[in-house]
Formats: C-alpha cells, structure tokens, sequence
C-alpha cells in the first residue's frame, strides 16, 4: 500500500505536463517542484521508519529542539495566507493589507507569555489535555475537537485555495486537478511521516521561503535604486487609490467594527490554534518551548516586513506587464480585476517579473512546499482531535489501544484530505488571507478563553467552560455563516445578514462572560472538587513536576 502510494504520487507530478489545460507550463518551476517533492518524499520514508508509536506520530517523541520548533513553527505559520494573501491584500489595499501581518505578529507575546510553558508542562499530545487537566474529560475534549476541526476546515480552504490557483500557474493545469494533486501529497506526508515528517518539512520550507522572500524583496528594492520612497511614489502613481494607497485608514474608515473585530480575531486566535499549539508538544523541555516562541517569532516578523516590500512591488511593477493581465480586446486592463489567477497570485507574476523565469520557479516551488506543509500540519491537528480526543478519550473513554488509536488517526488524516479537495473547489474564489482571519475568529472565540481560564483561574468549571466555549463557538460560526462571505459568495443570496464578516469584537467577550458567569452560579460538588484541584495545576504548569520526561526550566 505505502509502495503503491508513494509511486502514484510520484508519477501523477512528472505526467502532469501531459495534462496541461490552462496555458503554457513553466519548466524550471517544474523541475524545482519535482525536486522539492523528490526530498520531501525522501524524509517521509525516513520518518516514517522512526514513527511507531502515538507518540512519534503526534509529537515526534518530544525531541525536536527549540530552535528547529522555532523554524518548524514559523513554517507552519508562514502559510499561504502569509505570502500570497497578504501580499495580494498589501497589492489591492495598500497599506491596509498590513494590518493581517500586525495582527498575526502581535499574538505571539500572547502565546509566549500566557500558554506556552503551560501547555508543554500540562499536556500530552494536544491543548485539549490541558483543558482536561482537572475539568471533566469528556465535555472538555468534545469541545476542543468541535472547534478545532472547524478552525482547521477553515485553515484548509485558505491553503488549498492558494495552492490550486498556484499549480494552476506553475503546470497550467485546471485548478481542480491541482487541488487534488495537494491533498494526496498532504495524506502521503501526514499518514506515513507523522510529525517527524511534518516537522522536517515544514523547517526546510521555512529556510527556503525565507531566503527566497529575502531575495524577491532585495530584487524589488534594486529596481528602485534601493529607495522606499521611490517604490511607494511608483506605486501610488498606477493604483486606482492613488493617495489612500499609502494611507490608512481606508479599512477602518469602510467599517470601523469589522476593522477592531479582525484585530482582536488575528492578536488573539494564534493562542488557539490547534495546529500552532501542538507544536510544543514537540520539545523536550518547557525551556525548549520558550525558546521556541522567541525564534519562531523573530523569523516571523522579519518575514512581514518583507511582505509590505513585496505588496506594494508587485502594484508598481506589475502594471507595467501587460502579460500578467486578462486584456480586454483594445489591450486594457482593471489592474485589481484582471490578474491572471486572481490578486493572490500577485507575489508570484512578481516572482517572474524581476527575476524571470528561475526566479518564479524557485518561488512556486517554496510557495507549494509552504502550502503543502502547513496542510499537512493541520491533518495532523485534526487526526488528533478525532483519534486522540473523540475517539480514545470520550468513545473509547481511554481503553483503547495505542495500535487502534494509530489506525484511527490514519483514517482520520484521509477523512481530512478529501474534505480538504471539496473545500478548496468549493471557496475556489475567496481571498486567503481573509479565510485565515475567520479561522483565527473561531479560534479567538471558542479555544483561546478556555484554555486561558481552564490554567489561569481557580474559578474556572467545566460548566462555565463548556457553555461558554460553545457559545463563542456557535455564535462566531453562525456569524460567519451569515455574513456575506459565505451568504452571499457561495450561497448565492442578494444580500449579507450580519453586517460585517468578522465575529470576533462580539464572540470573544460573549466566550469570556459565559464562561465566568456560569462558573460561579456553579455550586456543585464537582465544581468544588476542579477549583481545589487548581492548586495541583499550578505546581504543575509552573514546575513540569509530574509530568513525564526531563523537566528544564
């Protein structure tokens, strides 16, 4: 089976040329693709030697380093949104598209200082054995499994949106073709690989994207005789904003509640995460997990900075490459309406317009290993949530078998895979970066208080927990429902019912209320025997003491 796998994959990348149906592949970005997928298959074998247990398989055996979790994490957090969605947002609104980067920044300080030792000193595999410390096991896990699989479903479509639209570009082949092409790589390195697999591809993506965004942005500034300055006037001169471009203010201006409600959704959701929070489950020590945070951000921010150069090179540069564009019979073209596979992919014609041919194919290729390895962490994210969390520890009630558990966390990452391919065909047209920031809603909304207050506050019940999880859950996910980002863009309706797409300014407070309230009116037994049990949880998340393997702090 592995065998067969293995060689169906590998011969489904070098036949795609065969199938190219939507314009003239780009040879050296094959060449480079096929290589990259050449390596990664290569450390899936070897990880997939090295992962025997649930242990291997979720956490790598907790013996990866801070400084390659640093790595690791900002490859998994440097994804699809990060390159190709905040660039296109930077390319349409200027200024304004920062705001994503800001956002996603400023959560880390949040990660580092409120949950990161925590969670390596109190959990196993995945946040919900936090939570799970002292409140009542089965609440607590259905509903860190219920919003972690939408936050991932979420996360998902962002990828595989910005994946497809990038293999379309790089074979010319039709977008659904390349949406499937992603989602069985994914299940390759996920189901064979494991974390060990995950981990190792999502660093070397990370070197690689951030030599290459170095490189992209030094080639931009050049053609600028190295002045910003420069840049922005050329920028501002061909943008239909003109001025408003470089100023901001616009986003706010245009609805000053969905503005604050996505700043809080980006400060606040890193902080719940699946995917980002299992990652330090990886280290060996909460000090490893520290280090983490501090290099995971620094590799980060410098990355965004380099996004803000991008954005604004691609709306300078670009218009003057009428091949980029869908023209219009006399030769004209809406420079925000006539990208050539949508403004996410401006970064990309950016790639090929100053650096050509090598260039655009070095970028294609560290862009798909970007995609490919965050996906590929979110399977894994969600394998957990099913086997670990619904299956061995609320179905099972924590009798199963390491070996049933293993096979259940492989069917899981096949579920994910084709639930990732209709996905990614169903929201075929969505900004990417936008769909990020409604998964940081949900994550802000329903994860973040819970796991806060479940390690922060003596007062804190599975009571409070559950309704007030749920309700931040629920409310945040019908609102998005009913916003015109799904009402409207894939239903089909005249008209959104909510009047902004993002949740968070109302979901947020509504999660952390709830929470607190029913905790309180909660005079039962149990609730009694969770608050004395704080006591316990504190020694534990501040020392490790009782957690197993070597404690360094």
């Amino acid at each position: 089976m592995k065998k067969f796998l293995l060689s169906s994959a590998l011969l489904s990348m070098f036949a795609t040329p065969a199938f190219a149906a939507t314009g003239q592949a780009n040879t050296s970005a094959i060449v480079m693709f096929l290589v990259f997928i050449a390596g990664t298959m290569v450390i899936t074998w070897w990880a997939a030697r090295k992962t025997q247990t649930t242990s291997d398989f979720y956490t790598a055996g907790g013996g990866i380093t801070g400084f390659q979790n640093g790595l690791a994490i900002a490859g998994d957090y440097i994804s699809a949104a990060s390159f190709l969605g905040i660039a296109g947002m930077v390319y349409v609104s200027g200024f304004d598209g920062i705001i994503y980067a800001i956002g996603f920044l400023f959560g880390w300080p949040v990660v580092m200082f409120l949950v990161a030792e925590r969670l390596r000193n109190l959990g196993r595999f995945n946040f919900a054995d936090v939570t799970a410390f002292r409140l009542e096991q089965t609440p607590m896990r259905v509903l860190a499994a219920s919003a972690s699989l939408l936050i991932i479903a979420l996360y998902l479509i962002a990828q595989m949106v910005g994946a497809g639209k990038l293999i379309v570009l790089l074979f010319g082949l039709e977008y659904k073709i390349s949406v499937i092409i992603i989602g069985t790589l994914m299940m390759i390195y996920v189901f064979f690989g494991g974390m060990t697999a995950t981990t190792w591809v999502q660093i070397i993506k990370a070197v690689l994207m951030l030599a290459g965004g170095t490189l992209l942005a030094a080639l931009v500034l050049m053609a600028f005789n190295w002045n910003p300055d420069v840049l922005l006037a050329e920028a501002v001169s061909v943008h239909p904003s003109a001025e408003k471009l470089v100023a901001p203010g616009a986003l706010v201006s245009g609805n000053p509640l969905n503005a604050l409600s996505l700043g809080l959704a980006l400060a606040f959701g890193t902080a719940g995460l699946p995917h980002i929070l299992m990652r330090f489950f990886t280290v060996s020590s909460a000090k490893e997990a520290r280090k983490s945070v501090i290099w995971a951000s620094g590799f980060i921010g410098y990355f965004y900075l380099l996004t803000f150069i991008i954005g604004f090179g691609a709306v300078a540069l670009l218009v003057r490459h009428p091949e980029y564009f869908n023209l219009a019979a006399d030769g004209s073209f809406d420079m925000l309406k006539d990208l050539v596979g949508g403004t996410n992919m401006a970064a990309v014609h950016l790639s090929n317009a100053v650096g050509g041919s090598l260039l655009l194919g070095f970028m294609a290729a560290v862009t798909f290993a970007t995609i490919v390895a965050v996906v590929a962490g979110l399977a894994l994210a969600g394998a957990a949530a099913i086997a670990h969390d619904l299956y061995a520890n609320v179905i099972a009630r924590g009798r199963s078998t390491e070996k049933q558990e293993m096979r259940i966390s492989k069917i899981s990452t096949l579920v994910l895979g084709v639930l990732a391919v209709l996905l990614g065909i169903i929201f075929e047209d969505q900004n990417v970066a936008f769909m990020v920031g409604l998964a940081f809603a949900i994550a802000a909304s329903a994860n973040f208080p819970v796991l806060v207050l479940s390690i922060s506050w003596r007062g804190c019940t599975t009571r409070g927990a559950t309704i007030g999880g749920f309700l931040g859950l629920v409310f945040a996910t019908i609102w998005v429902v009913l916003s015109s980002t799904v009402w409207v863009d894939v239903f089909g309706n005249a008209e959104a019912i909510t009047p902004f797409s993002n949740p968070g300014i109302f979901s947020i407070p509504l999660a952390f209320f709830a929470i607190w309230f029913f905790s309180v009116t909660d005079k039962s037994a149990r609730a009694v025997k969770e608050r004395d049990a704080f006591t316990a949880l504190t020694v534990r998340s501040q020392t490790g003491i009782g957690r197993s393997g070597a404690q360094d702090h």
